[in-house]
C-alpha cells in the first residue's frame, strides 16, 4: 500500500472520529439494526452509492505503469453488533488508467470486486478493513491490433464512512488490487496487473 495513500485515510478517519457526531442530523434505520449501541447511529442495512478516484500501477514483464481516473458504482449490505460493523460489498468499475512502454499500449478498461468488510463505529463515524475477490480487464495494443484478457484477483483495503445528512453518508478507501497473468499473443509473455486506487464516495443507505 501506498505509504501516502495511507496515511490520508488515516488522517481523515482521525479528523472524522473528532468531530461533533452526535450534532449531525440523521434518520435510524431500525428495522435493519442488530444489537446496536442504544441512541447510536445504525450502519445496518442495505445500501447503494457511487465513487471517484484515482488509480496508478504496473505490468508485469513490462515497463508500463498504467494511471488514470477511475469510477463506478457500488452496494452493499451492513450487519451491526454493537460497535462492531460487518457485512459485504460489491462495486464496479470503469477506467481511463493507461500507458505505452515501447510500442505497446496497455490498459484497464474495467475491474471490480467483491468484499467482505469488517469496522468499528464511533456513532456516525465507521473505521473499516476490506478484502476479497478481484476481476478486470488488460488489454494490450500494438500497431492497430488489440488483445484484452479478463482475469481474477485479491483485492484488500481500508477506509473510513462517515453519516453526513440522514440517510446519506460519504467515504475515503484504499483498495490494492492484484490481478493474474495470462498469456498474450501479442507481447509473447504473459502480463498481469496490479495496482493501487485512492476514491471517494457517496452512499444511501435504505
Amino acid at each position: 500500500m501506498s505509504k501516502l495513500a495511507f496515511a490520508a485515510v488515516v488522517a481523515l478517519a482521525a479528523g472524522m472520529v473528532s468531530a461533533q457526531a452526535a450534532d449531525l442530523p440523521y434518520q435510524s434505520r431500525a428495522p435493519y439494526t442488530v444489537n446496536q449501541p442504544l441512541n447510536g447511529y445504525s450502519w445496518a442495512g442495505p445500501y447503494l452509492g457511487g465513487t471517484l478516484g484515482y488509480e496508478w500501477g504496473n505490468v508485469s514483464n513490462s515497463g508500463a505503469k498504467p494511471s488514470g481516473i477511475a469510477g463506478g458504482v457500488t452496494g452493499g449490505y451492513n450487519w451491526q453488533s454493537g460497535n462492531v460493523v460487518f457485512g459485504l460489498e460489491g462495486d464496479l468499475q470503469g477506467t481511463g488508467a493507461d500507458d505505452r512502454f515501447a510500442n505497446y499500449k496497455f490498459s484497464n478498461p474495467w475491474f471490480g470486486t467483491v468484499r467482505g468488510r469488517i469496522g468499528y463505529a464511533f456513532n456516525n463515524v465507521l473505521v473499516y478493513g476490506t478484502g476479497g475477490l478481484a476481476f478486470g480487464s488488460l488489454e494490450t495494443e500494438l500497431n492497430g491490433l488489440q488483445q484484452s484478457k479478463t482475469s481474477a484477483g485479491y483485492t484488500v483495503g481500508v477506509g473510513a464512512e462517515v453519516g453526513i445528512y440522514q440517510n446519506w453518508t460519504a467515504k475515503i478507501e484504499y483498495l490494492y488490487v492484484n490481478l493474474s497473468s495470462n498469456d498474450y499473443t501479442l507481447t509473447g509473455t504473459k502480463n498481469g496487473l496490479d495496482f493501487g486506487t485512492v476514491r471517494l464516495g457517496v452512499n444511501y443507505h435504505f
